[in-house]
């Protein structure tokens, strides 16, 4: 057999290693058909719980256990090669054997947490709970952030570097790219701010009365913030803006308000208290309109060309659509209501008085 091996050239045939590293190829590829089946049973299994964990952490591990599989495997190969060497040629694999198994736990971290928060929003949708959108997207990036820098820093020391030494120069390089990066720093902290304080939401209708910026949110990135405009237009706000300037959040509304000035003729003056009387009584017996908050129905003012009287009620809704909708029927009602008195809404208008001139004056007899 060795003749034979050596003839065709394939010398490392008769390597007295060989059968040891078919043993190991087929003993990885066995685990991994038997975790590929056995995962998936398992996943179908859980699909069925309500629990956002089980799923999340067997859809998270499948692909770093592979990973982890074929590197154990691949370092024990290389282990098996060496001890039938003069000198061992893959001595050096172990650094790389820890470091891509480092690598595989954080992958798996990584995707848990996404997959956990995945799971959560999913669930929070179906069954209608009041859970926060932004607040599990934050607690979610914070997570994967912290995995990432503690596997970068074990990497790190297991690569043979200080970890005292990288601390204190991260510390120094800290500062210079603190200097260097303060508007992306100023935006991490403005995120963090909107993501603590929570003055909007992802969802949610904002606008500034200090900038143009009018919209729905559509993102809360750590960055900044996208604003969809009422026009379809996105508006990219960096998050250092939303510490300086005065945002009003119109979605956390409980009330829309009517504000409206009705006027009258001059010569329905002595109508006017019946009038206001009714559209009164009209408006606190509206079913949209909210009695429990401020109604006012008062001859307001004597205006150049009628009689006016203020409309201050609150609806019930906060729907924009709805709400103009509403405020038209308290409109119309009230226009039947003055012309049910005889009187009529006014409209502008000018009295001219003309006196007479000497020519005009008729002589006597």
């Amino acid at each position: 057999m060795n003749d034979l091996a050596q003839q065709f050239g394939l010398s490392f045939l008769a390597e007295p290693w060989l059968p040891e590293i078919l043993i190991v190829t087929v003993a990885v590829v066995t685990l991994n058909l038997v975790a590929y089946y056995l995962l998936n049973h398992i996943e179908k299994v859980v699909a069925r719980t309500s629990t956002v964990w089980d799923d999340a952490l067997i859809k998270a591990i499948h692909k770093p256990l592979t990973l982890i599989l074929w590197v154990a495997g691949v370092a024990y190969a290389f282990a098996v090669v060496d001890r039938h060497q003069a000198e061992p040629v893959f001595g050096s694999f172990d650094t790389v054997r820890d470091t891509l198994i480092i690598a595989g736990l954080a992958w798996f971290l990584l995707r848990l947490i996404s997959n956990v928060s995945h799971n959560i929003l999913e669930r929070n949708a179906l069954r209608g709970e009041g859970l926060d959108h932004t607040t599990v997207d934050a607690l979610s990036k914070l997570g994967r952030f912290s995995v990432i820098i503690v596997a970068a820093l074990i990497i790190l020391q297991n690569l043979g570097f200080s970890l005292s030494g990288v601390l204190a120069f991260g510390g120094i390089g800290g500062i210079a790219v603190g200097f260097a990066a303060k508007d992306m720093l100023a935006n991490f902290f403005g995120g963090l701010t909107i993501y603590l304080d929570r003055p909007f939401v992802v969802g949610e209708w904002i606008r500034s009365p200090d900038k143009e910026i009018e919209g729905t949110v559509e993102y809360i990135g750590w960055r900044h913030t996208r604003v969809r405009a009422f026009n379809k237009n996105p508006i990219y706000v960096p998050n250092a803006l939303f510490t300086t300037i005065v945002v009003e959040n119109p979605t956390r509304m409980t009330n829309r308000r009517i504000k409206e000035s009705v006027g009258i003729r001059y010569a329905d003056l002595d109508k006017m208290p019946a009038i206001v009387a009714d559209v009164k009584a009209m408006l606190q017996a509206h079913p949209e309109i909210d009695t429990s908050t401020t109604l006012i129905v008062n001859f307001n003012q004597f205006a150049e060309s009628s009689l006016d009287i203020m409309i201050y009620a609150f609806t019930r809704t906060v729907q924009w659509v709805h709400y103009h909708e509403v405020k038209q029927d308290v409109l119309l009602k009230i226009a039947d209501i003055i012309v049910a008195h005889g009187a009529e809404i006014a409209f502008p208008t000018r009295t001219l008085h003309l006196e007479a001139g000497p020519d005009e004056v008729q002589a006597p007899g």
